[in-house]
C-alpha cells in the first residue's frame, strides 16, 4: 500500500498511570460514568492491571486506559508530555458536570472558552489533569455515550475531544503532525496551536493541541501522568505503510506488537512524547460479548497458562456493577 493512501482519522486511546486501581475504577466508572470495557494486565508487566475505559464498545477515540502500579510515586506534569486529556460533552451539559463533580467531592473550574468552546478543568484521584469540553455533538458523530443510570444520555461523555501536548520546542513536533501525519493547523490562541486530523469520518478524538511551554519544569513519569498517546488507523496494511513512512523520518520505530484488541507500533516524536499507532481491529469484543465487557480478568493467550500465578499476584479489586 502506498503511504499516501493511509489515514489517521484521529486518536485511538490515551494511556496513563494510576497508583490505585480501585480508586481509579470508582472515579472513571462511578463519577465520570465511563464503561470499564476491559480488565486485563500490562502485557509487558503481567503483575499489574491494565484498565480500559470508554463507550459501550470501547470504540477507538473514546478510550482512556491506565497501567495500575500500586503505590507508584506521583509524577510531575510538564513538557514533554500529554498534559491534559479532554472529553467531549454536549455544550449545555457544563453546569450539570460542575454540580456532579462537586457532589462527588471533586473541585473543578469552568474557565474561559477555548476556540469558542467552554472548558471545565479538574483532576482525577492521582492528580492527572482532565477536561470536559462543551462541543457541538452532531447527529452523525460516530461515538455513542455509555449511558449509566446516574447520568442522563443528553449529559453523558461522548468520547475524547482532544489531547494537549506541552513542549519546550514545538517546530519539529508541528512538522511531524502536518508533514508526516497529515494533520492540519486549524487555529491558534496565545501559545496554543490546534491540529485537526485530515479526514472527515466524524469520529471522536480528532484534535491535538500543541502548547509551547519553554519555561515550565520538565515532567516526570509516575502516577497521574500520561504514559503515551495512540492514534488510530483502520487495519494492518495501513499500519504497515505508516511504519515505513514514520521510519523514513524517525528511525526508532518499534516492531508491530500484538495487543490482542489492536496491533501497535511505537515511536517518540521529536519532543519526546511517546506516540503509538494502533489498528481499529479486532476491537474489545474479540474475546468477550458486548454484555460481558469488563466483567472479569482477561488474559492474552500466551499468558493464560499463568492465570493462577497472575491472579494471586494482583491486588483484589471490586468491579463496577
Amino acid at each position: 500500500m502506498n503511504s499516501t493512501d493511509c489515514t489517521l482519522p484521529g486518536l485511538h486511546h490515551v494511556t496513563a498511570i494510576t497508583a490505585d486501581a480501585q480508586k481509579n475504577i470508582h472515579f472513571y466508572c462511578n463519577v465520570l460514568a465511563l464503561r470499564l470495557v476491559k480488565l486485563t494486565v500490562n502485557f509487558d508487566d503481567p503483575a499489574s492491571y491494565h484498565l480500559y475505559y470508554g463507550d459501550e464498545l470501547g470504540r477507538p477515540g473514546t478510550v482512556l486506559t491506565f497501567f495500575a502500579w500500586p503505590g507508584a510515586a506521583r509524577g510531575r506534569t510538564g513538557p514533554p508530555q500529554v498534559t491534559a486529556t479532554a472529553f467531549s460533552v454536549p455544550t449545555d451539559a457544563m453546569d450539570y458536570w460542575v454540580r456532579r463533580l462537586a457532589a462527588h467531592g471533586v473541585e473543578s473550574q469552568l474557565g474561559s472558552r477555548r476556540f469558542g468552546e467552554p472548558v471545565l478543568t479538574f483532576l482525577d484521584p492521582d492528580g492527572m489533569p482532565l477536561e470536559l469540553i462543551g462541543a457541538n455533538v452532531s447527529a452523525n458523530f460516530t461515538a455513542k455515550p455509555w449511558v449509566a443510570q446516574s447520568v442522563p444520555e443528553p449529559m453523558a461523555i461522548c468520547g475524547i475531544h482532544s489531547v494537549t501536548l506541552s513542549e519546550r520546542k514545538t517546530d519539529a513536533t508541528s512538522q511531524l503532525l502536518t508533514d508526516v501525519m497529515k494533520y492540519q493547523i486549524v487555529g491558534s490562541e496565545d501559545n496554543r496551536l490546534r491540529y485537526q486530523a485530515g479526514t472527515n469520518d466524524h469520529g471522536p478524538g480528532t484534535i491535538v493541541d500543541l502548547v509551547h511551554t519553554p519555561d515550565i519544569r520538565h515532567g516526570t513519569l509516575g502516577a497521574g501522568v500520561v504514559h503515551h498517546v495512540a492514534f488510530r488507523t483502520p487495519d494492518d496494511a495501513q499500519q504497515g505503510a505508516w511504519r515505513e513512512k514514520i521510519a523514513a523520518h524517525y528511525p526508532h520505530v518499534s516492531p508491530v506488537m500484538d495487543r490482542c484488541y489492536f496491533h501497535s507500533i511505537y515511536f517518540r516524536e521529536p519532543g519526546g512524547v511517546l506516540f503509538e499507532i494502533a489498528t481499529v481491529q479486532p476491537g474489545f469484543t474479540a474475546d468477550q460479548a458486548v454484555a460481558e465487557l469488563g466483567k472479569k480478568l482477561m488474559l492474552p493467550p500466551w499468558l493464560e497458562t499463568q492465570r493462577v500465578e497472575i491472579e494471586q499476584a494482583l491486588p483484589p479489586i471490586q468491579l463496577p456493577r
